[in-house]
């Protein structure tokens, strides 16, 4: 469970996990981070904790690169304090590390009223909305790849997100979005 003295590295992959139900496997402190092994929808995977006020740079990204072959791992996710360096960004996109950015909050942002929930949509759904309205995923509303509710369900670009609200007049209203790049 997550407590007050937890640093807020940590906090943030314990709700990352929470949100995305990963299973976790085990953890693991390494020299200058900590690992948390999850166990994924796609597989498996390690969530990098790193402790770190400053700037995040490539270094880091060749550590959990080289963790990763080493455990046979497919996905890796870096959380952090501080902020990446473009070497960082480039090199985490070009091995599939996905890297959380600061913003990313240390609650559960969809425990508040005016957050509606998001869901990915499976295959069959998306083909079937799409075929519904005769329209190409490009043409529904857009939402950043940023949002942080899309980072959150770990949705990425191409995706379309159902959004579930609640109305006074209708009970329930649903929305979607197409994930875009920043």
């Amino acid at each position: 469970m997550i407590s007050k003295t937890t640093p807020l590295e940590e906090r943030r992959a314990e709700i990352l996990i929470k949100l995305r139900k990963y299973k976790v496997t085990k953890k693991e402190d390494f020299k200058n981070a900590k690992g948390i092994f999850v166990k994924t929808p796609e597989g498996k995977a390690v969530i990098y904790c790193i402790p770190s006020q400053g700037t995040v740079g490539v270094q880091y990204v060749n550590q959990l690169v080289k963790l990763m072959q080493e455990k046979e791992l497919e996905n890796g996710i870096v959380v952090t304090n501080g902020r990446y360096t473009q070497a960082a960004r480039k090199k985490a996109v070009k091995n599939g590390i996905e890297l959380i950015p600061q913003i990313f909050p240390t609650f559960d942002l969809f425990e508040h009223e005016l957050v509606p929930k998001h869901e990915i949509l499976e295959i069959e759904e998306r083909e079937e909305l799409l075929a519904k309205y005769r329209v190409k995923p490009y043409q529904l509303p857009k939402i950043n790849k940023s949002d942080p509710a899309i980072v959150a369900i770990g949705a990425k670009v191409g995706d379309i997100v159902k959004v579930l609200r609640d109305s006074p007049t209708a009970g329930k209203y649903v929305a979607y979005r197409y994930v875009v790049p920043e």
